[in-house]
């Protein structure tokens, strides 16, 4: 196994860092939060203009493909800077959910909006009082002539209220796996968005179906095939999600180290205090460690092994890191850090709020348990696309 940092690696940091410098200022960053929209259309813009949103889309739809490893040199850089914006909703996760349907003139169009940043899409995936597995999918999908209607409730869906479309995980079936996919409009008649707000004072909304219309043309998978390609490129977009965790704790570190050296106690920078100097070593070892995690599950995506279970301990240990990290972060910076005026409380909202979305540390150490209690069932528990 090779981690090495290659050039295309640090290039693509390099890029998205200065995009970010430009773009996603703190300034920025506090000027979205609670935001309805949730971005700023000229971040979206650039990183449409630099291919960035073509990463995990294929040349002939007009994406710009690159591997994990280079992936997720860009979401640590999103992590760092706090990125408000919807790529890992749009570029990634609809991108992906759209190739693995299967090839039709649909998905090659949307495909091809998304890589030039002409749509934003969001996931309407988890229900009230529900949890992360399929059995906590209630959204009813009922067959009528030319298609279905839908009709249920979706919380935590990001950026709905500046998506064109969602993709809605419904129910077809009486079986847990019986869940399917469906392209909805998000002007489409019946359907209602209320803004939620969170502890990262991030863009969510609880999404209403009330008698939903979906085309036959719009259900992206039948017979209850949702499920495996749903849960399948969730746990190849958690890698990101996880890089993304160690962006956040290594910018939160970087800015309690450079309090620590500036900040003076008894005439001298608390810096110079064992205590203090110690938990910076654990939190700087902590960080490296969950980078190294991510980098090898992405290794793995890339080199085509089984990866699902390295993806799920790489969200797990990145977010835990983040949210210890930024704790003792406070910690440092005393009474202060609590303030809305010190940028530190900024990653220390967004370190928990992250513990909490898309796989809570419950359902990721489910995900593990599963490949380390059932060895003999390794590969096929690791990869949910394997035959």
């Amino acid at each position: 196994m090779n981690l090495s940092h290659t050039e295309e690696q640090s290039a693509i940091a390099d890029l998205v860092r200065s995009i970010c410098g430009d773009h996603s200022t703190t300034e920025a960053v506090r000027a979205m939060e609670n935001d309805p929209k949730g971005y700023k259309d000229e971040l979206w813009t650039v990183l449409a203009d630099s291919g960035l949103l073509g990463t995990m889309i294929p040349e002939e739809y007009g994406g710009n493909p690159i591997g994990m490893l280079e992936n997720v040199s860009m979401y640590e850089e999103f992590g760092r800077s706090l990125a408000p914006c919807p790529h890992f909703t749009t570029a990634i996760l609809a991108a992906r959910l759209l190739q693995e349907v299967g090839e039709s003139e649909q998905s090659a169009q949307l495909l091809s909006r998304i890589a030039g940043g002409d749509i934003v899409m969001a996931i309407a995936w988890l229900e009230p009082d529900s949890g992360y597995e399929p059995v906590g999918v209630n959204c009813q999908a009922a067959r009528v002539e030319g298609g279905v209607r839908l009709n249920g409730l979706k919380r935590h869906v990001f950026f709905a209220g500046s998506s064109e479309k969602l993709i809605v995980l419904a129910r077809t079936g009486d079986e847990p796996e019986d869940i399917d996919l469906f392209l909805v409009d998000a002007d489409a008649p019946g359907l209602t968005l209320d803004q939620e707000l969170s502890m990262a004072s991030d863009t969510q909304y609880q999404v209403m179906l009330r008698d939903v219309f979906v085309p036959d043309s719009a259900c992206l998978t039948t017979g209850g095939a949702g499920w495996r390609t749903w849960h399948g490129v969730l746990l190849e977009a958690i890698i990101l999600d996880a890089s993304r965790a160690v962006g956040l704790a290594q910018k939160a570190l970087d800015i309690t180290v450079e309090y620590a050296k500036t900040r003076e106690q008894f005439d001298k920078p608390i810096a110079a205090f064992q205590s203090i100097s110690h938990y910076l070593a654990d939190c700087s070892t902590e960080v490296e460690g969950a980078r190294l995690l991510v980098a090898e599950a992405a290794w793995a995506y890339d080199q085509g092994l089984p990866h699902a279970t390295l993806a799920a301990a790489a969200k797990l240990f990145a977010c835990k890191v983040a949210r210890a990290v930024t704790a003792k972060a406070q910690q440092i910076h005393g009474g202060i850090g609590f303030t809305m005026e010190y940028d530190i409380q900024l990653y220390f909202r967004r370190a928990k709020q992250q513990q909490l979305n898309w796989l809570d540390s419950r359902a990721l150490e489910a995900e593990i348990a599963h490949s380390v209690l059932d060895k003999g069932c390794a590969i096929a528990a690791a990869d949910p696309f394997a035959a």
